[in-house]
């Protein structure tokens, strides 16, 4: 049986055990008996996280249910986008070869890392 958070007005917040069903109905308080609303506890660290930190977090639930494929359009739209953003040869690598980088791009817009290990399985 799953455990939740109520508050109740005169003594604070309180655990208590309900079942699925009656999760959202109110749990008497074990000190004054009074009805008390159930309350969801939020950790103080994600007030405190940074705007990046947290956006990347909703990326990932995002991804989760809806997640982005990699097609050759969408990688195209990206690049149109980021030149447009940016302008053309900004040299900020999301359009600029990677130096030193040994990365082949396929006509389809897939890379390929050529090694002297051609039997090795590359990610």
């Amino acid at each position: 049986m799953p455990v939740y958070d109520y508050r109740c007005q005169e003594h604070g917040v309180f655990s208590g055990l309900a079942t699925m069903e009656k999760s959202s109905e109110p749990s008497n308080c074990p000190v004054c008996g009074e009805a008390s609303a159930r309350v969801i506890m939020m950790s103080p660290e994600l007030f405190k996280m940074a705007p990046s930190n947290k956006k990347a977090h909703e990326r990932n639930e995002q991804s989760r249910d809806a997640p982005a494929f990699s097609t050759p359009e969408s990688r195209a739209e990206k690049r149109a986008r980021h030149k447009h953003e940016h302008g053309s040869g900004c040299g900020c690598g999301s359009d600029a070869p990677i130096r030193g980088s040994k990365a082949v791009y396929m006509p389809d817009g897939s890379k390929v890392f050529p090694s002297a290990r051609p039997w090795m399985i590359s990610h």
